[in-house]
């Protein structure tokens, strides 16, 4: 038995130890925000948070994050309430395709709990880990910047 801490939630998973995080979250949690890409922790559309820190989930083992919380892009807010991060992707219609749109988030919303006003350059490091294709960059960055401003007006 593993046990994880998701979303705010205890489980305890009958997972073989080595058991990708992604493939219990997708699979036994049914939990989609994070996909599947590379496989090999490049493209960013498996991000999580884990302690607060945006980390790929194809790879790790759960075996590794059973004193971790784990949250997910659905750990983040509802339709109802969106999380302001959320709320400024929809509103900036930051997403094409949408592959990526989980690593975009779950990368900002870290960046902005460590730093909640970013120069554009800092926005753009902190992206760069998750990659697209679709050249929906200069939303996503509008985006970010809009979720800077709700959460600092909201302090």
């Amino acid at each position: 038995m593993i046990n994880l801490k998701v979303n705010g939630k205890n489980y305890s998973l009958k997972v073989a130890p080595d058991t990708p995080l992604l493939y219990v979250l997708r699979n036994n949690l049914q939990l989609n925000g994070p996909k599947y890409g590379c496989g090999i922790e490049r493209c960013g559309s498996c991000m999580v948070l884990l302690d607060g820190v945006a980390m790929p989930s194809c790879k790790r083992p759960c075996n590794s994050l059973e004193n971790v919380s784990i949250t997910t892009l659905e750990g983040l807010g509802q339709n109802k309430q969106p999380d302001p991060v959320q709320e400024a992707f929809i509103t900036e219609q930051a997403a094409q395709c949408g592959y990526c749109i989980n690593g975009m988030i779950i990368a900002s919303k870290a960046l902005l709990q460590e730093n909640p006003n970013p120069t554009d350059k800092e926005i753009r490091l902190a992206l760069q880990r998750v990659l697209c294709r679709c050249g929906s960059h200069n939303r996503v960055i509008r985006a970010v910047r809009q979720a800077s401003l709700r959460l600092r007006t909201q302090l």
